[in-house]
């Protein structure tokens, strides 16, 4: 249900956080290889994330990306809506614009529930539960 850029950018924050708990900083190619990643696509995402304060990065030899927030701050709702915005949240199940509850498509009323559903998902996980979840091969294939 997610996009790719939001499936890639959960992968690549998760590998961020495990490997970066102690204090360290991660370079795109670690991430990439542990979280199964296309290197290009995901630094793109990574960067964005940076820009909206939910990772931070820094440049140089001893530079990479990290965490500095506590990591039940920042939730699966807020992950999602820093990459692809509220959309999946508030929009239309077909993706038309004019669709509201004057104006409904014929997905209008089932879709508003797996959208209500979703919301309530993504505000309850946090990036804590994320990782405390997954163990150390979940990406490897």
């Amino acid at each position: 249900m997610f996009s790719k850029a939001c499936e890639y950018g959960i992968r690549a924050l998760t590998v961020i956080a495990k490997k970066t708990e102690d204090g360290s900083k991660v370079g795109i190619k670690d991430i990439c290889k542990a979280s199964n990643t296309p290197e290009s696509f995901t630094a793109k995402i990574l960067q964005n994330l940076a820009k909206k304060d939910i990772i931070q990065s820094q440049k140089g030899p001893s530079g990479g990306f990290y965490i500095d927030r506590d990591l039940s701050e920042i939730s699966l709702y807020d992950i999602v809506d820093a990459i692809d915005g509220p959309s999946i949240f508030f929009g239309c199940g077909l993706g038309l614009k004019e669709c509201d509850a004057s104006r409904p498509c014929p997905m209008h009323d089932s879709f508003e529930s797996v959208r209500d559903d979703m919301m309530k998902m993504c505000k309850e996980n946090d990036l804590q539960s994320l990782i405390t979840g997954l163990n150390k091969d979940t990406y490897q294939r």
